[in-house]
């Protein structure tokens, strides 16, 4: 029998994860007391996004082991991850199979889930935009999403055809139970636990690559124009970068150096100076493509990487009370991105 009193939260987790794995996750990161002493068969929006955010840093771990090896080390030491902010990539193309095109195919899980866009930054030098979305009940306390659009249009005709053959495959993993329920969760702010239980793995599922596997030759071209939509064509929609928000990101740079650990050469600073970022190193994944013979082969590339912010505080013009800083930098994000850049 299900005992009612116990947290939500763990109970939503353990329906995708074992109890070990539940316990891991929840040790490793940082929740707030607010959602994870909510108890009862009623799950509101904060913990069904919690809970998605939480398995999304466990599937990103298990993909990124330098993120992975760090966490271990934090946990043994006693201090949980702050998750700030998990990215990922779309395409802005209509047509790739039954997948909306674009950010649409995330946001139309991101609104229900009470998340609101905060702001447009355009990623200019990588003919893509991103989109920041922050959680409107729990805003400094849930991780942020960043949703970057690649527009195939700014590229090449010859790069644009290959984007279109590597995509036309993709599917719509949301049924139509999530989408009611998603409909339901953004009226009521509420689901029942089967709902939400049942709704969470299509969740899940939306982070994922939704196309077969990219053939060698479209890949090369990808590559040659856009090292992000090379990445999109191996990876898809996961997370790209997970991150980590660090009150002395200095001091964090120096102890990773010293353990010779992959990390970016410099730190990113945002023109306001509130908001600075750096990463390790995309660890190296190993992918299938299809040759000009129709052979399955496998190549290793580029996949995902472990993010660190640090993060001041500001006075809020309106209410004159200090807050933290959510802001991203464009400047910073592109500089970012570059940590998958490698061939």
């Amino acid at each position: 029998m299900t005992n009612r009193q116990e947290s939500t939260l763990r109970r939503l987790l353990l329906t995708c994860c074992t109890p070990e794995a539940c316990a891991a996750l929840l040790r490793a990161v940082k929740v707030p007391a607010a959602l994870m002493d909510q108890t009862g068969d009623e799950v509101s929006r904060a913990v069904i996004a919690q809970a998605l955010n939480l398995l999304l840093f466990r599937d990103l771990l298990a993909r990124v082991p330098t993120g992975e090896r760090y966490v271990a080390e934090c946990v043994s030491q006693g201090r949980q991850i702050v998750f700030d902010h998990g990215a990922l990539r779309t395409v802005a193309l209509e047509g790739m199979g039954n997948l909306p095109a674009g950010e649409q195919a995330i946001t139309r899980v991101l609104l229900p889930l009470g998340y609101r866009k905060s702001a447009v930054y355009p990623l200019d030098r990588l003919g893509m935009t991103g989109r920041s979305y922050t959680h409107s009940d729990f805003s400094e306390e849930l991780p942020q999403f960043f949703v970057s659009e690649l527009h195939p249009e700014r590229f090449s005709p010859g790069f644009q055809q290959a984007v279109a053959r590597v995509t036309a495959s993709s599917h719509d993993p949301l049924s139509e139970f999530a989408q009611a329920a998603l409909q339901e969760l953004g009226t009521r702010q509420l689901l029942s636990f089967h709902q939400a239980s049942t709704l969470l793995p299509t969740l899940l599922a939306c982070f994922q690559r939704q196309h077969v596997d990219p053939t060698l030759s479209d890949y090369a071209l990808l590559l040659a124009e856009s090292a992000e939509m090379a990445w999109i064509a191996t990876e898809g929609n996961v997370f790209n970068h997970a991150t980590d928000r660090v009150s002395a990101l200095d001091e964090l740079v120096a102890e990773q150096r010293r353990l010779g650990r992959p990390l970016k050469d410099t730190i990113e600073t945002s023109r306001s100076g509130r908001v600075r970022q750096t990463a390790f190193r995309a660890d190296p994944v190993e992918r299938a493509f299809i040759d000009s013979k129709g052979a399955t082969l496998r190549r290793t590339v580029p996949g995902s990487f472990y993010e660190f912010i640090q993060r001041e505080r500001l006075r809020d013009l309106v209410t004159g009370a200090q807050r933290l800083d959510l802001a991203f930098d464009s400047g910073n994000a592109q500089g970012i991105f570059k940590m998958t850049a490698a061939a």
